[in-house]
Formats: C-alpha cells, structure tokens, sequence
C-alpha cells in the first residue's frame, strides 16, 4: 500500500492506497477502510516509447569520430584525463602557453573539465576538433 498524508480544511488525513482490481480501489483513510469505485474513461491509451540513442557521429569514410589513444611519444603531448567530448578549444596552432593556461574543455559525466597545458611553451598542433569524442590517454595537443 502507497501511504499519502493530506490536510484538508486544517485537519490531517492518512490516506492509503491498496490494490486497484476492475475500477475498484481499496483505500484506507485514518485506519477506516473503504472500497473507492474509480471514475471510467473511455480515453484511448497512448504508448509512449522510449527514445533511441542517437547514432555516434560519423566520418564521411563511415568510421566512428572518437580519437583513440595514441602510442608515440608522450613528452609533449596533452593527453585527455578521461574519455569525454571535446567542447571547445580556447588556442590555436602557434599560441605561447603557460603551464597553468587552460588549453582545451572536456565534457565528462555531464560536467566541464578544463584542461590545462602543463609546461610552458607553444602550441604545435591540435589533433581534435570541439564535438569529437576522446578516450582516456588520447593526444589533444602538443607543445613545443
């Protein structure tokens, strides 16, 4: 039984709602049981289905928009910390960085990561654009 509580006219009922069998519900106010005969509509039900997942974006080959990790040297790269979705991308190719700067934003879990440079230097290539899904350890950029 579903236990509600209600104040009507500033007095406090305890209402409970039991089984419902052929329009007939089982209702208890107070402790007093009563038998609540529903009210029929010949309303049509409507189904409602759930929503598919969309797709994963995809290149014009077909083959999946995720970057994947790479396995060349990592002394000067910015790695992503966690797979996540590249939303934007604050420098460009050239721009002199410090350590501290905040070089790309990462949506993960439904929350923002900003993504810091890490040494000083200047930026020498982005390899991701905003939009496109990173695994952990994938290369984001590097610096020179």
């Amino acid at each position: 039984m579903k236990e509600y509580k209600y104040k009507i006219n500033g007095n406090i009922y305890k209402v409970a709602v039991g089984d419902i069998d052929d329009n007939i519900a089982q209702v208890e106010v107070n402790g007093v049981p009563y038998k609540v005969e529903l009210e029929r509509k010949a309303a049509p039900v409507k189904v409602v289905s759930a929503p598919k997942a969309a797709a994963a974006p995809r290149t014009s080959t077909g083959e999946k928009v995720i970057a994947k990790p790479s396995a060349g040297s990592k002394g000067n790269a910015v790695v992503a910390p966690l797979p996540g979705v590249v939303l934007s991308i604050p420098v460009k190719v050239g721009d002199t960085v410090n350590a501290a700067d905040t070089v790309l934003l990462l949506e993960a879990m439904k929350m923002e990561n900003a993504i810091h440079a890490g040494r000083d230097g200047r930026i020498a290539s982005i390899n991701v654009n905003p939009g496109d899904s990173v695994l952990e350890g994938a290369t984001l950029l590097t610096i020179e």
